[in-house]
């Protein structure tokens, strides 16, 4: 390998400047591992061996060419600005971006489950593009494009990953609104009112107006009772139990066990 750069030296500036510096380090590489390692010249051809070098050091020749982008390649990338992506941690990982658009810049990592959006392609006229973004919080960073690629899928997704239960909660919030909007609109007192929007329906209450206020149970319990009433018991998640005679609530029982003695 000395006696190439002290021969040579005109040939390796050419290979600098035509991107062959790579593979001008896989031969020498190859050399070396053809020397030293008996196992390979044994049992491998050199051939295989420069397949197998070929599959390490490529990547490494792409990264060196990664701003030689064609036109088509740039509005390719182009057409991501303006949407929106998602970033998720894998394995307690997330991506990388840059803290301005130079490989040198610092890094810093984004927060799971915060969206971004693709702000701008910089760099296209010197085709050494970068992705521009803005996160949620309001803060910017940059990205390559190769960086992005890798990721994508991985770490950055293009749905929100918290899309099923944001719904949920927007589903939930919108009964309660309903919920809320039934009680006040009933000819109940203030007091009764305020109650039953705290989800403490009170005694006297037919089952209609105590699904209205807590939902539906979890499971019910018909009994007979002593006095031939028709007795039914609501069992709630929360471990309270609502008990109805006749349709109309007559006793609350919490979880702790103690009667609620409230009166409409």
């Amino acid at each position: 390998m000395r006696e190439y750069f002290r021969l040579a030296p005109s040939r390796i500036e050419g290979a600098v400047c035509h991107l062959d510096l790579v593979w001008f380090v896989l031969f020498c590489t190859m050399d070396k591992v053809m020397r030293n390692t008996i196992s390979f010249r044994k049992n491998c051809s050199k051939v295989s061996i420069v397949i197998f070098l070929a599959s390490v050091f490529n990547p490494i020749s792409m990264a060196f060419a990664s701003h030689h982008y064609t036109e088509k390649q740039l509005d390719g990338l182009e057409a991501r600005v303006g949407k929106t992506f998602w970033v998720v941690s894998v394995n307690n990982r997330t991506p990388a971006f840059l803290s301005g658009a130079t490989p040198n810049a610092p890094s810093f990592h984004a927060q799971p489950n915060e969206a971004f959006q693709i702000t701008e392609l910089i760099g296209r006229k010197a085709k050494n593009p970068y992705y521009k973004v803005k996160f949620a919080s309001g803060k910017e960073g940059y990205i390559l494009p190769e960086a992005f690629h890798e990721e994508f899928h991985l770490t950055i997704v293009s749905l929100d990953p918290q899309a099923e239960e944001k719904k949920k909660a927007a589903q939930t919030a919108e009964e309660d609104k309903k919920r809320v909007d039934w009680i006040r609109a009933q000819p109940w007192s203030q007091a009764v009112k305020e109650s039953a929007i705290q989800g403490r329906p009170v005694l006297g209450m037919n089952t209609r107006e105590v699904k209205k206020i807590l939902g539906d149970p979890s499971r019910v319990s018909k009994i007979q009772a002593p006095q031939r009433f028709g007795e039914e018991h609501w069992f709630y998640a929360d471990g309270s139990v609502l008990i109805f005679q006749n349709g109309l609530l007559t006793r609350i029982e919490p979880k702790e066990g103690k009667e609620q003695k409230t009166h409409q």
